[in-house]
Order: C-alpha cells, then sequence, then structure tokens
C-alpha cells in the first residue's frame, strides 16, 4: 500500500440497496429481495485534495452506480458472490488500494427473527 495517510483514509458507501434476485431458491430468484451493501474505499485522498482533482479520487456517485449494476447483476446462489463481485467493481478504480464490502439480505430465508445476516470481504490489490 502506499502511505501511512492512505490506510486510513477512506470513501464509504452504506446502505446502498439494490433489488435483485439471488438466493439459492426458486422464489429468492423469481421474486427477488432487497440487498443493502456497504463499500468502504480505502484511497489516499492527500492528493485529491491537494488540487481539489476529482481524477485524484473516486467518483463516489460513480462508484455507487457501478455497485448497484453489479449486485442487480446476473443472479447468483451466494451473497459471497455478490461481494466479491462489488470488490472487483471497486477494485478496478486505480486509486482504491483495499476495500471492504458488505453484503446485507435482511430478507434472507430464516425461520427464526432476526434483523440481518451479512458477508463481508477485505480485498487489496495483489
Amino acid at each position: 500500500m502506499g502511505n501511512v495517510a492512505s490506510v486510513r483514509d477512506r470513501i464509504t458507501l452504506t446502505g446502498l440497496r439494490v433489488r435483485a434476485n439471488h438466493g439459492v431458491f426458486d422464489f429468492e430468484r423469481n421474486d427477488g429481495q432487497t440487498f443493502v451493501i456497504d463499500v468502504v474505499a480505502h484511497v489516499d485522498l492527500a492528493p485529491a485534495a491537494a488540487g481539489d482533482a476529482l481524477e485524484r479520487t473516486v467518483h463516489y456517485g460513480v462508484l455507487a452506480q457501478q455497485v448497484h449494476d453489479a449486485v442487480a447483476a446476473d443472479p447468483v446462489d451466494l451473497i459471497e458472490t455478490v461481494a466479491e463481485r462489488v470488490a472487483a467493481v471497486a477494485l478496478a478504480h486505480e486509486a482504491v488500494e483495499l476495500v471492504e464490502v458488505t453484503v446485507h439480505k435482511p430478507e434472507a430465508p430464516i425461520a427464526v427473527a432476526f434483523d440481518d445476516v451479512s458477508v463481508t470481504v477485505v480485498r487489496g490489490r495483489a
């Protein structure tokens, strides 16, 4: 990674809601459900701030749309797969050094009362 500041600097998207058809059961694939996505992109923000230059950071509006599109894309069985897909989208931005993605599935087919189920992946550049 870059300097120490870049480890602490981040852009965060919280609570991005996407209607999609992921899941192992037919009714999940047919009916769909809402997935809630949190993305923490670690970016060295000093160069962008110093030059007041959008091109030296990540445009969070663009990232949000890309994440939305990735989650809404082809259905998969596991939210783990959705999280990996979102991490790849974030890391495609040159400025992102590390990303933490949490995929929440608050409507998961669980037989007991619950508020949320989620998975989190942390991925960095190779």
